[in-house]
């Protein structure tokens, strides 16, 4: 197979100065691909920061023959989602790949996370994602290309104990990436999300002695066909943990009809309305939602 490369592609990775962000930006600037490291270098906690993490990584890609800058803006604010687009625009002229990995952690449970803390991870992960994919999306719709790559997380499909936050915001992003599909394909953009597991230093505190391998460079490569011009997804989720990769999507039973319900009569339906024999899914491309309304009302109309 002919080997797939980036030359003159230009990517934007936040969170690219450690774990899989660099991971990424190192596979990509290997294919010829020109990088936007970003990275403020703060804290697990988001507190904080320091330049030499996204400069390490540059100073690897230029030293291997590849090309990239180092940019340390944060994508928790709007100004800084702005800035780290600019960074690409003013040095290499376009904005080709968009890598949204920059993450906070800020842990504990339900009933005591202080609003502070629920923000804080939302700025980052959920906004940010927003900040960088709404300074980024009019340059690829004018240009007529995009490749977009948010990460999600298991944990925003199942949830998972003492990280709300994190949770609410990987879940939000499935939001964004749908609709950054379904507004970018008459213009050539694609958007789809990574859900991976690497063990990377967001593993503080886990005990992972019994993990099988788990490097960034096992999700990477996931990643950078979701980046190329040739990927056929959009509107997609994939998951890459410790070399499994999968598919992941939602889907909804084929569902029951009544002209009226009683509450009664939803008890009576239950087990046949939660029926997960034959599930339907709707695509979020081209139509989903559309897809969705025709076949509940379909439904009507033939009861």
């Amino acid at each position: 197979m002919t080997e797939l490369r980036f030359d003159n592609r230009v990517a934007v990775i936040t969170g690219a100065g450690r774990g899989l962000g660099a991971a990424y930006a190192r596979l990509l600037a290997s294919r010829g691909a020109k990088i936007v490291v970003n990275d403020p270098g703060v804290s697990m906690g988001g507190d904080g920061g320091d330049a030499g993490p996204a400069q390490q990584v540059v100073d690897e890609i230029i030293a291997a023959g590849g090309t990239a800058i180092a940019n340390t803006d944060s994508v928790a604010t709007p100004e800084g989602g702005a800035a780290i687009v600019e960074a690409a625009l003013k040095e290499y002229g376009s904005v080709d790949i968009l890598i949204h990995n920059a993450g906070i952690v800020r842990r504990g449970p339900l009933k005591e996370l202080s609003y502070e803390d629920f923000e804080s991870v939302l700025d980052v992960h959920l906004r940010g994602g927003f900040h960088v994919v709404r300074a980024a999306f009019p340059r690829m719709c004018d240009a007529r290309y995009g490749r977009i790559i948010l990460t999600g997380s298991i944990n925003g499909l199942y949830g998972n104990r003492d990280v709300v936050n994190y949770s609410v915001a990987k879940a939000g992003l499935i939001g964004l990436s749908n609709v950054a599909a379904i507004e970018g394909e008459e213009f050539n953009i694609k958007s789809n999300i990574i859900l991976p597991g690497a063990v990377t230093r967001m593993a503080e505190g886990l005990d992972t002695s019994k993990f099988p391998p788990m490097d960034p460079e096992l999700v990477a490569p996931a990643v950078a066909w979701m980046a190329h011009e040739s990927c056929t997804l959009s509107g997609e989720m994939l998951v890459s943990i410790a070399g499994r990769m999968a598919r992941a999507y939602a889907a909804e039973t084929r569902g029951v009809h009544r002209p009226e319900w009683t509450i009664e009569d939803v008890a009576a339906e239950i087990e046949a309305i939660c029926d997960t024999h034959a599930p339907l899914r709707f695509p979020p491309v081209p139509t989903g939602h559309l897809d969705h309304l025709r076949y509940s009302f379909e439904m009507a109309s033939k009861n």
